[in-house]
């Protein structure tokens, strides 16, 4: 089985690879990014359509293929083993998207930090880490971020 850590660079989900590391070293581990494709942001944002240029789509997936293998590297250094990285693109929403591949790998767990970078969206559509606790069928653990933060 392989322990599935979301990872958007911010200091809550690195404090969830970190806890991860200390506490859950016997199992391969795969660092999930989720970005959003052009289409996928006009579907959920159509008023924004005319602010959105094209050409930060392929920066996007860069943006996302370097936050995972920071994820990555972030976890070898913390002690984890085995671990390796992905970029995924949000079709739907970026919580189904973890449970998605999480289905697709039978991950034996999911590793979540408790908040990320959406932060005002977070707070108007709801958490991904709450959406992932609620509607994945496989153990979840949510990380709080770190005493001060």
């Amino acid at each position: 089985m392989t322990i599935l850590v979301a990872y958007d660079g911010s200091a809550d989900a690195r404090g969830a690879i970190e806890f991860a590391a200390e506490h859950l070293t016997a199992e391969p581990a795969l660092i999930v990014t989720v970005w959003e494709p052009l289409l996928v942001q006009l579907k959920k944002y159509p008023l924004a359509a005319g602010a959105i240029d094209p050409g930060t789509e392929d920066e996007a997936h860069a943006q996302a293929e370097q936050h995972a293998k920071e994820g990555a590297e972030l976890a070898v250094a913390s002690g984890l083993s085995e671990v390796t990285y992905r970029a995924v693109a949000d079709n739907e929403s970026i919580w189904k998207t973890i449970v998605d591949v999480a289905d697709e790998i039978d991950a034996s767990l999911i590793v979540t930090g408790s908040r990320g970078l959406a932060g005002v969206r977070s707070v108007l559509l709801g958490s991904v880490s709450n959406h992932v606790l609620h509607h994945s069928h496989r153990p979840t653990l949510i990380v709080p971020p770190a005493p001060g933060n």
